[in-house]
């Protein structure tokens, strides 16, 4: 089945995803436990886990599945994968605790240790991003309007608006915001949760992401394909493209995420990043 055939089935399977974590997320009361990292995990993540795994082994029985709520293959195993769907079923656990509705499910296909699609829900607004680097980037509201996603340029005469994390406290935020009012333009800081940062850098309503702590490879991929598709760019440190299924952990290294591939990010936050 060729990339955009996949589109449809996608969007219904990450939809039926986020209905099932809205059923819990309309609960009075919603029970976290801790996994081994101590990160959180509710019946919300696992009710879309599953949905999710069985669907996707419905539509491509042979395409393997990586999910955060599955047990992880070694390298040795997945390396040898010529493609495999990343998934997380419920990004933003802890905003979905908080009740503060951003969060999202994540569904991603990885082929040469790049994603090649993403899907990104997000239950509460209805809005479904849609990424395949290369031929379509568009956003599908509540309703299935479609709307093209473009990413901004950065022209020097509005102020850059840098994405930071919701949960995560980066000491590093300050020092970027205050090197690019020295050397581009004035800093909006807009916090975040989920994968919800990288979708507004593709609908241009942000301009850049760093992100130095560590995160998942399945909180990372689905959103860089969407990204990417609408015309920006995720590096990882050693400014080469952001890649997948290179190493024997799934956690990624530090990262920067632009709307506009175009200016010199390099030069600019050089030493920073």
């Amino acid at each position: 089945m060729e990339l955009l055939e996949l589109l449809p089935h996608l969007t219904s399977i990450s939809r039926d995803a986020g209905k099932a974590i809205l059923d819990i997320y309309q609960q009075p009361h919603i029970q976290a436990q801790h996994k081994a990292d101590t990160s959180p995990v509710t019946a919300a993540d696992l009710a879309a886990h599953q949905l999710i795994e069985a669907n996707l082994h419905r539509l491509t029985p042979d395409i393997p599945l990586i999910s955060e709520e599955s047990p992880q293959p070694p390298l040795a195993v997945r390396s040898q994968w010529p493609a495999y769907w990343l998934v997380d079923p419920l990004d933003g656990t802890k905003e979905f605790l908080k009740r503060n509705d951003e969060f999202t499910v994540n569904i991603a296909l990885i082929q040469h240790n790049r994603p090649v699609l993403g899907i990104v829900h997000v239950p509460v607004s209805g809005s479904t991003y849609v990424g395949v680097p290369g031929q379509c980037a568009y956003k599908l509201t509540r309703q299935g309007k479609q709307e093209l996603l473009q990413t901004n340029r950065v022209l020097g005469y509005r102020p850059v608006t840098l994405l930071t994390s919701r949960s995560h406290q980066d000491p590093q935020a300050q020092a970027l915001a205050e090197r690019l009012e020295e050397r581009l333009a004035p800093v909006t800081l807009l916090p975040m949760g989920s994968s919800l940062k990288f979708c507004l850098l593709a609908e241009g309503l942000g301009d850049i992401y760093m992100r130095p702590q560590p995160t998942s490879e399945w909180d990372t991929a689905a959103a860089q394909a969407v990204l990417e598709a609408a015309g920006g760019r995720v590096w990882n440190q050693d400014w080469q493209p952001l890649g997948y299924n290179q190493r024997e952990s799934l956690v990624n290294p530090g990262f920067l995420a632009v709307g506009d591939a175009q200016q010199n990010w390099q030069g600019l936050l050089e030493g920073m990043f």
